[in-house]
């Protein structure tokens, strides 16, 4: 069996998991405020100390913005290494 992999909707699924990262990571920081935000990522990045660069006062359009670039820059990313490996 040979599939072929479609590059174009890969790469928007790829962009679209990282909106959903992005957005799970907003939510973490509303519901858990900004000690349990820290707490959440100093385990997660194995005790480095996280508190001197989280901020909690992210405007919305800030927000949105990240989202959409989440989504972009994950396709357009793997778009680019795909025509690489291509050529």
């Amino acid at each position: 069996m040979n599939h072929i992999l479609n590059i174009k909707k890969f790469a928007l699924a790829v962009g679209m998991a990282a909106a959903v990262f992005y957005m799970g990571s907003a939510l973490l920081m509303l519901i858990a405020g900004k000690e349990g935000t820290v707490k959440f990522y100093n385990a997660l990045l194995h005790g480095m100390d996280t508190s001197s660069f989280i901020r909690m006062d992210v405007p919305i359009t800030d927000s949105l913005l990240g989202v959409l670039l989440a989504i972009i820059l994950g396709a357009v990313i793997l778009d680019g290494k795909q025509k690489k490996m291509l050529s």
